[in-house]
C-alpha cells in the first residue's frame, strides 16, 4: 500500500499571512494538531503545529518576566508566518506506507504533507492513517490474497488453495507447482497491510531453489 491509498486530500491549510488566532481556531474546531502552510500556488512552505503554539506560550511567559523597558524589544507574534516551522519533511504520494510510517516514527513527526515534484500540496498522511491500515477486516485481507495474489500472480484458481485469516494471522495451505511459488506467495502475503504473520503450510511438486 502507498501513501496515496490512505492520505487525506481535503486538507485545511493556512498562509503565512493568516492571523495566528484564526489558525488556532481552525485546529481546535477540526480537531487537528497541525496545518500545512502554503503560498498562493499551494506550494508547501511550512507547518503550524501544537508545538509551535506551546513555544509561543513559553515565550509569552518569559516575556512577562522581562523588565518594562525590554518589553518593547519583544516582537509580537500575530500571523502564522511569525510562528510556523520551516524546512519540514514532505513525502510523495507513491511512497510505500511503511516508509512513511518509518519516517514519522524515527523523526517523531505526527503528520507528513504529501506533495508533487513542485512541492504543491496533494494531501496529508498522519499517524492515525497508518493505524487505519491495521484495522482492515480479515475477510478483506483474505479476498486480496485470493484474487490479487493467487489468481493474478500465480494464475491459480483460488479455490485450489486454503486461505484463512484470523486477526491478521494468515495461514496458507494446499499445493503449488514449485517451491519458489510457495515462498513468493508467502512473502507477498506478508507485505499486505493488516497482515501480522504468515503461516506457510504450502507444499510443492518441484523444488526449484537449487
Amino acid at each position: 500500500m502507498q501513501v496515496v491509498d490512505l492520505m487525506t486530500v481535503d486538507v485545511i491549510t493556512v498562509t503565512p499571512e493568516t492571523p495566528i488566532k484564526e489558525a488556532a481556531r481552525h485546529m481546535f474546531r477540526n480537531r487537528v494538531s497541525g496545518l500545512p502552510v502554503v503560498d498562493e500556488g499551494r506550494r508547501v512552505i511550512g507547518m503550524i503545529t501544537e508545538a509551535d503554539f506551546l513555544n509561543l506560550e513559553v515565550q509569552r511567559d518569559l516575556g512577562e518576566d522581562l523588565p518594562d523597558h525590554e518589553h518593547a524589544e519583544v516582537t509580537p507574534v500575530e500571523t502564522v508566518g511569525d510562528a510556523m516551522s520551516r524546512g519540514i519533511v514532505t513525502v510523495n504520494q507513491d511512497m510505500p506506507l511503511t516508509e512513511a510510517a518509518k519516517m514519522m516514527a524515527v523523526q517523531e513527526i505526527k503528520r507528513l504533507p504529501v506533495v508533487d515534484e513542485d512541492d504543491i500540496l496533494l494531501g496529508i498522511i498522519s499517524r492515525l492513517d497508518v493505524v487505519a491500515a491495521y484495522t482492515r477486516p480479515d475477510e478483506v485481507i483474505e479476498d486480496e490474497i485470493r484474487e490479487d495474489l493467487i489468481r493474478r500472480v500465480l494464475f491459480i484458481d483460488p479455490e485450489e488453495l486454503a486461505v484463512t485469516v484470523d486477526n491478521g494471522v494468515v495461514t496458507l495451505g494446499g499445493e503449488v507447482g514449485t517451491k519458489r511459488e510457495s515462498l513468493m506467495i508467502a512473502e507477498l502475503t506478508r507485505r499486505l497491510d493488516g497482515v501480522m504473520r504468515v503461516e506457510n503450510d504450502l507444499t510443492f511438486r518441484i523444488d526449484d531453489t537449487g
